[in-house]
């Protein structure tokens, strides 16, 4: 048989099997047969592209039974080690926007308090700095963390930071200006507030009290603004997809960054209820949890992602 009439004969079933299916008897028949199929052109047809094309296929359904079957073993750890970087890697310009888009928020609040005295009351509320100029008064800058029960702290407070995050995400449907005035709103409130601290000499130590809590607080805050940026830009700029498919797919990733993010908060809202009203602690144990907190979003959610991102690129041109 010549392999054009190889080709000819088999070619339908070949894009049929190319459809995904959820019946494993048939994708396991189809794997049968394709090895079959390789092996025919191999022997008659080894310097033809036909035994190329049937390996694709057949190298596809390989990895999607493997794919299957790794995941209901171990379907919460690839999702945290593969899954996840993943996603993060195929958005990551959209993550280094929204931390652009925060520092200049930031650097504005400064500014703007710097210029204007009043910006501070403006921003925070007479009340609240009425509260923090009394403490730095009575040398006690950070008397607001030391108040209330630990435990009832850390509830209101990781509730309250999942609540922002998730604010965040959906006003990403507002084609992204929702997500970008709250970052816009919280940026410039940790502008200010910064400001505050080094405009009364004292803005170092506000860096290794509040930051032991803010560092994964306000990088999650960042993240989350992320996945809002994504669903405005799927909404924006669709590409060839519909809108409607583009939104899906959107929402498919940004979803799951999301869902990562809830541990991030929880541990700030336990660092912020528990650890941070401690403002007497030493120095080197202040400074090993800013720069843990910091070096695990660095690498969790920037370096691993370039890093599994490479290799998936590496894995799918082997195959080709």
């Amino acid at each position: 048989m010549r392999e054009g009439q190889f080709i000819k004969r088999n070619l339908k079933r070949w894009e049929q099997y190319q459809q995904p299916t959820e019946d494993p008897d048939e994708v396991a028949k189809r794997f049968t047969y394709l090895v079959d199929d390789l092996s025919y052109a191999k022997t008659f047809y080894p310097f033809g592209k036909t035994k190329k094309y049937i390996n694709s296929i057949a190298a596809n359904i390989y990895l999607s039974i493997y794919k299957n079957k790794k995941e209901k073993k171990q379907r919460f750890v690839t999702f945290f080690t593969t899954e996840l970087p993943l996603v993060i890697s195929r958005h990551q310009k959209v993550l280094l926007f929204a931390f652009l888009f925060f520092m200049s928020f930031v650097f504005l609040g400064v500014f703007s308090a710097y210029s204007d005295q009043t910006f501070v009351r403006a921003v925070l509320g007479d009340r609240y700095v009425d509260m923090t100029e009394r403490n730095i008064a009575n040398g006690d800058p950070f008397g607001v963390y030391k108040h209330g029960n630990e435990f009832a702290m850390f509830v209101y407070i990781a509730f309250n930071n999942i609540r922002v995050a998730f604010l965040c995400y959906s006003a990403g449907l507002f084609l992204g200006v929702g997500t970008i005035y709250l970052l816009f709103e919280n940026g410039l409130m940790v502008g200010v507030f910064e400001y505050m601290f080094f405009h009364h000499h004292i803005g170092m130590q506000s860096v290794l009290v509040v930051f032991i809590h803010g560092t994964l607080e306000l990088s999650a805050i960042v993240i989350s603004g992320s996945a809002g940026l994504m669903i405005g830009n799927a909404l924006l700029f669709p590409g060839t997809y519909t809108r409607l498919q583009s939104l899906r797919r959107a929402a498919k990733d940004s979803v799951k960054i999301i869902v990562s993010l809830v541990p991030v908060f929880i541990v700030a809202a336990f660092f912020e209820g528990f650890v941070t009203r401690h403002t007497g602690m030493p120095l080197w144990l202040s400074l090993t949890i800013l720069v843990s907190s910091a070096s695990f979003i660095t690498w969790y959610y920037v370096l691993y992602p370039i890093k599994i991102g490479r290799r998936a690129k590496l894995q799918n041109n082997s195959l080709r």
